[in-house]
């Protein structure tokens, strides 16, 4: 059995406003628009949650390909930072004693 074509999300954003604004209901919209009430009730839950991009993006929770990778990237660079924190430190406390200002300058 194959799956109906995919609903626009200009679509289903202007059904789930028309239900949040209560001039429908789920049971009302699902007929209109001849799909389940399931699909039009996880259209309301995508949209509550996520705004216009959840159902633009096709209410897909997992993340994108490029999301992870970036995610990804953000998590090396956090430690490349902390890494780098943490050698500064070393650097600074190590050259604090040999930095100090002589007696003999005065």
């Amino acid at each position: 059995m194959s799956r109906p074509p995919a609903f626009p999300a200009d679509e289903k954003i202007r059904i789930v406003l028309s239900i949040l604004a209560g001039e429908t209901t789920i049971a009302q919209a699902a007929r209109q628009a001849k799909v389940s009430e399931t699909s039009v009730g996880k259209w309301k839950q995508q949209f509550l949650e996520a705004g216009r991009l959840g159902l633009a993006a096709g209410g897909s929770s997992r993340p994108s390909s490029r999301e992870e990778q970036l995610a990804a990237q953000v998590e090396e660079l956090t430690t490349a930072l902390g890494e780098a924190h943490v050698g500064l430190r070393v650097w600074k406390k190590s050259a604090e004693g040999r930095l100090a200002p002589s007696r003999t300058s005065r």
